[in-house]
């Protein structure tokens, strides 16, 4: 596909040396080295995980990735990291972007940019997003409810987050949470996004290491397809409606070995093992496509919904 997207004024672009202003999420155990190049490959910004604890594994990843010569990066997920092992092995590898989530970042962002490191945080609130504007960030995921995963249980969706951020802060903002198409981004560059992300459509793609039985849950996922979990503890999660997860909401509260077969979801294919965390999003998403055919879909969608746009605002009509 044509680069039409390579304009300097996106902020992102500039900070990521991504083609594309499409994330791929850090999903613990699948944000590998295959997923994550296959991304960049196709012009957006591949993201290796770190939430698995893998310390070994996860810089063996980012070597990996390094050695590509495509643009990535690496999430720091603050609350999980057991030392400073995986900080001091990032801000030493010569990666070049960073996103940071659970937890406060402001320790983390002075290594970070001393090491010539641009950093991005993930953020569920308002409040969130003015304190990491404060401690010098340069730019925010805006995670919706609608997102699968760790969720903030004082729900706000896309729609309004961004747009609540957007009007108090000024550093780019990456909208994440029921985005899987054009359309979806074109809405949320209108609300003043410069970047999707995305985690559950990346799930569902065909360089994605889970077993088909997850890729296709995700395919039959309708609407009301996911539950939001442990809502009056922590961690508080949206993940597929299944047996498991009926009786955990059932109950209220999750038990502690809640995600010890979680590995047995991604790659045994056993979808009653654990949660299998995944976002609303699922019901926009139909079929397992490739990373560039998402993609490639994607920047089409939005160009075609842009022009639309434009064409109203030009004859200043509303259709």
């Amino acid at each position: 596909m044509t680069d039409t997207i390579s304009q300097p004024r996106n902020r992102f672009l500039a900070h990521s040396g991504a083609r594309y202003p499409i994330i791929q999420a850090p999903m613990g155990w699948i944000a590998r080295a295959p997923l994550a190049s296959a991304v960049s490959r196709a012009g957006g910004l591949g993201i290796i995980e770190t939430s698995s604890g893998e310390t070994a594994n996860c810089q063996a990843e980012i070597t990996k990735m390094a050695e590509t010569g495509l643009p990535f990066g690496v999430n720091l997920p603050i609350r999980f990291l057991k030392d400073d092992a995986m900080l001091r092995f990032v801000c030493e590898s010569g990666v070049r972007f960073v996103t940071t989530s659970a937890g406060s970042p402001a320790k983390f962002i002075a290594p970070l940019k001393s090491a010539g490191i641009t950093v991005y945080h993930a953020v569920p609130t308002l409040d969130a997003a003015l304190k990491c504007a404060d401690a010098g960030i340069d730019g925010l995921v805006v995670e919706g409810a609608e997102g699968g995963g760790f969720k903030n249980p004082e729900e706000v969706s896309t729609l309004v987050l961004l747009q609540a951020i957007r009007a108090r802060v000024d550093v780019p903002l990456v909208a994440a949470g029921g985005i899987v198409d054009g359309r979806g981004m074109a809405a949320a560059f209108a609300l003043g996004a410069e970047a999707v992300q995305m985690g559950t459509r990346f799930v569902a793609c065909a360089e994605s290491p889970v077993h088909h039985n997850f890729k296709q849950a995700i395919v039959e996922a309708g609407d009301t397809g996911t539950w939001v979990l442990n809502r009056q503890s922590s961690p508080c999660i949206r993940a597929l409606k299944s047996e498991r997860t009926a009786a955990i909401h059932a109950a209220g509260t999750m038990p502690p070995d809640t995600f010890a077969g979680i590995q047995r979801v991604y790659f045994e294919g056993d979808m009653e093992a654990a949660p299998a965390l995944a976002g609303q999003s699922a019901a926009l998403i139909h079929e397992v496509k490739t990373a560039a055919q998402i993609i490639d879909g994607m920047v089409r969608e939005f160009h075609e919904a842009g022009k639309r746009m434009g064409q109203m605002a030009q004859q200043q009509s509303f259709g």
